[in-house]
């Protein structure tokens, strides 16, 4: 298959990303299974089994923190496979290779070999277990020295963990994906403790006293946690992002660069580097940290992509990512008029998001639709809106995002600014009109 029947044959698969669960529906009703996901890597030759793994989850923060550590590794000298998701405007950026996203030859190539052995299969695959064995696959073809995986959602069910994690991460623990992990904290901090495997190291970035437990129970043999063996003791803005003191099980790093808005970066960074120490079994050198973290990007998480007016695009999808969001605009930027473009998905609470977003207080909210099937209607944000005590006449709605970016730009002034969030559906079409003109 060529590029473009490749990616017809992948997006005839079932994408609960995309179209999610039915309304109502709970996926902790049904049975979820890791059959599918170990049949297809049995047949590819169990990839998985060629190279070490870091395996990572969290609610918010895991695809920084897997740039992150992938970058201090490969500037260590490894060669690295790195698998997020999702992606923001092309799915090749899920599979990367010592910083370079899969190129469209060798991932027909990788689909082509799923497509073959499809028929052998008991079960039909799902788009992202096809894409998660096209990683594992690829980075088995390359001879990576390790690859370090983000899970998609939760840990126990996740496809992703057919891997073995020799080092497990957990960034942190908040209320998403309820359809899938449950309401509540303690239920999500248990599924996603199931990527912690026998004998691993767990690196925990959740502090929680009533969530601990339910990840060192997991039997790994030696754990790391936040504030007792690694954490963050100074954390300032910079030009461009971050200077914060950090320390590990190995050491001290002050002064470092992490060229990302957000306070909630540099937790992601002390997280990503002790991963890389606990890999290594060593202390990272400085001149290493600083070259790694000087080259990271991390496209729609707070990324600045327009001056004058200020355009910024966070792919914030929860209450506490919109918090967080918010706190770095407070602490980060200019108080000036705000335009909020929103474009939320079904599944979230759209008052609760308005008002970790401060919405009342935006120059203008304009709620548009996310370019997924998923997609909240944006009359009904723009009513929450409302309820959330904005003025009705400062609001707009929209078809699109397109249509909701151009009508930001042409009503904001050169010294307010453009705030783009709610969803990396909405954040990935604004990025690519913002950026590529389209």
């Amino acid at each position: 298959m060529d590029i473009g029947a490749a990616r017809a044959w992948l997006d005839a698969h079932v994408n609960l990303e995309s179209t999610g669960l039915p309304p109502g529906a709970d996926r902790r009703a049904t049975a979820p299974t890791l059959d599918r996901i170990r049949a297809l890597v049995d047949l590819l030759g169990s990839p998985q089994e060629s190279y070490p793994d870091i395996h990572l989850t969290g609610t918010n923060g895991k695809t920084s923190a897997a740039r992150m550590t992938s970058a201090l590794l490969e500037a260590a000298g490894l060669s690295v496979g790195t698998y997020t998701s999702p992606h923001l405007e092309e799915v090749n950026e899920r599979l990367v290779w010592n910083g370079q996203p899969v190129d469209d030859p060798t991932l027909s190539q990788l689909l082509s070999r799923i497509a073959e052995i499809e028929v052998h299969l008991p079960d039909r695959p799902s788009y992202f277990e096809i894409l998660t064995a096209a990683a594992l696959s690829w980075f088995s073809d390359v001879a990576v020295d390790l690859a370090i995986v983000e899970v998609g959602v939760g840990g126990t069910w996740d496809a992703t963990n057919v891997v073995d994690g020799r080092i497990a991460v957990v960034t942190n623990v908040s209320v998403d994906h309820v359809e899938y992990l449950g309401p509540t904290r303690e239920q999500i901090a248990t599924d996603k403790a199931g990527i912690v495997k026998p004998g691993s190291t767990l690196v925990l970035g959740e502090t929680d006293p009533a969530l601990v437990p339910r990840f060192l129970d997991r039997g790994a043999a030696d754990v790391v946690t936040r504030d007792d063996d690694f954490g963050v003791t100074a954390n300032r803005p910079a030009h461009g992002g971050r200077v914060a003191d950090l320390f590990t099980p190995n050491g001290r790093y002050d002064g470092v660069y992490v060229p990302l808005h957000g306070a909630y970066q540099a937790d992601n960074a002390v997280v990503a580097l002790t991963a890389a120490e606990c890999f290594l079994g060593r202390p990272v050198s400085e001149e290493v940290v600083a070259d790694a973290f000087r080259a990271v990007r991390s496209p729609g998480r707070l990324e600045v992509v327009g001056h004058q007016p200020l355009v910024l695009l966070d792919g914030a999808h929860n209450v506490a990512g919109a918090q967080a969001l918010q706190a770095a605009l407070t602490e980060e930027f200019p108080e000036s008029p705000r335009t909020l473009v929103i474009g939320l998905l079904r599944e979230k609470e759209p008052h609760e998001m308005l008002e970790a977003l401060d919405a009342k207080h935006a120059a203008r909210l304009l709620c548009c639709r996310p370019p997924s099937p998923r997609a909240l209607d944006p009359a009904s944000v723009a009513a929450a809106g409302a309820d959330v005590g904005v003025d009705p006449a400062r609001v707009e709605t929209f078809d699109t995002v397109d249509d909701a970016v151009a009508r930001a730009r042409a009503v904001t002034a050169e010294d307010a600014q453009i705030v783009v969030t709610g969803s990396l559906y909405t954040v990935g079409a604004a990025r690519h009109a913002l950026v590529h003109g389209n």
